[in-house]
């Protein structure tokens, strides 16, 4: 089996000790090392008022387009329910006049109310994921609920410093359909065509990124779009998003077969001990997040604990699904993944306290899964 295209996702982490500035000026570094490299995409991702850096993907991307030369780079993703299809295709149209054939529009459910918020909230009360099963050396975790876990509260207010008051996100679905009209330069507004300048006729076509077999996957399924599975993200729901999916899957004028994307946490070295030794503060960081703290700067390894029993029970299905190992060990992962989910295209996203140590990652990985000599 001849390997799949390999890109790369990056949050521009904050480790600890460091700062904003470092992390984004290390991901203008890593795109250039990919590049070099020879991966075929660079996305980056938005999120807010955690220890990650990547707060506004276009302009993040449009510093990684100029510092770069070929590579596509683009969103993974947009979180569509903090802003308007109006803003994401006229600055991703921006983008594309710069830098035509190179820009990558993700989008995805992140920060859209949610319609049971003014329901009576559960006790957070922990509630850990029981055990997993394998297909075909693929781990896939049992599904559990993590809304009990999440301080709401605080999630709540952080959506209302993002949006305007009182503001109320459209659909998902209507959204992606208003993107896609204006794109294809065919939006209405009642009765005004409605034109953006620039957007309208760019070369970008959104791919659409989820976690279950809900929303995302039915959209993107039934517009024709390309969908990205977050395996590293969501591992007990990922197979069952992609499967939704194609069978959701309508032909488009962008797409005449599904394209599945699948995302794989890792970290490479040289020897086993040594990418174990790295990832050793993975398990802390991942605790921030789903505690509802949000992503606390990277924990250098070499100062963290052990993980007590409590901490380790809410993340042992993420800690089962990174593939950490030399790069043969997670090669042999990764190609189980693109096997059992039959993806046509991987992504990775490896994070490390030591930068150094994540160029060091990706250029393991890419030379192992024959992307350089």
């Amino acid at each position: 089996m001849s390997a799949v295209p390999l890109s790369i996702l990056d949050l521009s982490p904050i480790s600890s000790g460091s700062d904003a500035t470092t992390a984004l000026h290390n991901t203008i570094d890593l795109a250039q090392h990919a590049e070099r490299c020879g991966f075929r995409r660079y996305w980056v991702a938005e999120h807010h008022f955690v220890g990650v850096a990547s707060s506004s993907p276009a302009v993040l991307i449009g510093q990684i387009a100029a510092a770069t030369n070929t590579i596509r780079v683009g969103a993974a993703a947009v979180q569509l329910g903090y802003t308007t299809a109006v803003a994401v295709v006229e600055s991703f149209g921006m983008l594309d006049a710069f830098y035509p054939d190179r820009i990558d529009l993700g989008v995805g459910r992140s920060g859209q109310r949610r319609s049971d918020e003014n329901k009576p909230k559960k006790p957070r009360t922990p509630r850990p994921p029981r055990e997993w099963h394998e297909v075909d050396g693929v781990v896939v975790p049992t599904p559990f609920d993590l809304r009990g876990l999440l301080d709401l509260d605080r999630l709540q207010a952080t959506m209302a410093v993002l949006q305007q008051p009182e503001a109320v996100s459209p659909d998902f679905a209507e959204q992606v359909g208003d993107i896609v009209a204006l794109l294809e330069g065919r939006y209405r507004a009642g009765e005004f065509d409605v034109h953006a300048v620039p957007g309208e006729h760019a070369n970008l076509r959104p791919w659409i990124f989820g976690s279950t077999r809900g929303q995302s996957a039915q959209v993107a399924g039934a517009l024709g779009l390309p969908f990205v599975a977050s395996y590293h993200i969501t591992p007990a729901t990922a197979l069952e998003a992609i499967e939704a999916y194609r069978n959701a899957f309508v032909p488009s004028a962008a797409l005449e077969r599904p394209y599945v994307v699948v995302s794989a946490d890792i970290v490479v070295a040289d020897d086993s001990a040594t990418a174990a030794r790295l990832a050793g503060s993975y398990g802390h960081w991942v605790y921030s997040i789903r505690t509802g703290v949000g992503a606390m700067p990277f924990p250098d390894p070499d100062d963290c604990p052990p993980l007590t029993d409590e901490q380790f029970a809410l993340v042992k299905d993420r800690l089962a699904t990174q593939f950490v190992g030399n790069a043969d060990e997670v090669a042999e992962r990764m190609q189980a993944l693109q096997r059992v989910t039959n993806a046509d295209e991987l992504v990775i996203t490896s994070v490390t306290h030591r930068h150094e140590d994540r160029l060091r990652s990706h250029e393991l990985i890419a030379q192992r899964w024959g992307l350089t000599s």
